[in-house]
């Protein structure tokens, strides 16, 4: 989701199974337990079951050393470059997520907290450790490792036209603290230095505001099919109407012409970092 992790717990994908499966299998035909793996390889017992049960997605080093001491032939090599990277991804969400991976144009308004694609590290964990219920120390590395892996979209895209419309409050709220948001304005004022990523703030005064009913999200498929996604608490709606998309799109037009300008947006967020 756009910067929620939803109430659902992130969903196996087959590929990570599989893997999973492939390390299980190697294991035991070395004659290990998990506990005598895990130092083999310098990760937890728990970080070896999770990886053999397909609920996370497995490190680097993770694959490197397990195909070294399992004597695997590299077939861990080679099935890890098909894995299915959402392992911290709710299930409502992926639909949208898989939208992300191929659109053309992604046009993202925020005002709850700042979108997931934006986020920096220390920001992401921020919210992951104040989730209610609480998550675990492994459910927050997995959803912090999926909305990481989300962000390589922008420097890999760079013919995907992304456009960010965020509210002023968003930085003035300092979550996480004085520290996390002075990183998290250089994070982006670096990532709006691409071609081909827009930001735009709405200033915290505004008489008239065209995205009062909430966050929105629209994304253009290279076959110029528009869908939309609006998320709440603890779910999230996948929009395909025509209607619907051609109400979004007036709304976000809008919102463009509401908020400040690029210029002068990246200029409020220099003042901002520098009153920090």
């Amino acid at each position: 989701m756009a910067g929620n992790t939803g109430g659902n717990e992130p969903e196996s994908t087959d590929s990570l199974k599989a893997f999973g499966a492939a390390v299980k299998t190697f294991r035991e035909r070395a004659g290990l337990t998990q506990e005598q793996l895990a130092p083999l390889v310098k990760f937890s017992v728990q970080m070896v079951a999770s990886i053999e049960q397909g609920r996370r997605l497995p490190p680097p080093d993770f694959i490197t050393r397990a195909e070294e001491v399992l004597d695997a032939f590299g077939v861990l090599r080679a099935m890890a470059r098909h894995l299915a990277r959402k392992p911290g991804l709710a299930s409502w969400f992926r639909q949208w997520a898989d939208l992300e991976e191929e659109a053309v144009s992604l046009y993202t308004y925020e005002c709850r907290l700042i979108p997931g694609l934006l986020q920096t590290e220390a920001y992401a964990r921020t919210l992951f450790a104040n989730q209610l219920p609480p998550l675990d120390d492994e459910q927050i590395a997995n959803q912090l490792a999926a909305r990481m892996d989300r962000q390589r979209l922008l420097g890999q895209r760079p013919n995907t036209a992304y456009s960010f419309i965020l509210e002023e409050h968003l930085f003035l709220r300092h979550v996480g603290g004085t520290d996390v948001t002075r990183e998290l304005i250089d994070h982006i004022l670096d990532l709006a230095s691409a071609r081909n990523v827009e930001v735009q703030i709405m200033p915290q005064v505004r008489e008239t505001h065209a995205g009062l009913d909430g966050p929105m999200q629209l994304a253009e498929t290279p076959s110029n099919k528009w869908f939309g996604y609006c998320e709440g608490q603890r779910s999230g709606l996948l929009l395909s109407d025509p209607k619907e998309i051609s109400v979004l799109h007036m709304r976000y037009a809008r919102m463009r012409s509401q908020a400040l300008s690029p210029e002068d947006s990246l200029s409020l967020l220099q003042r901002m970092r520098g009153a920090l």
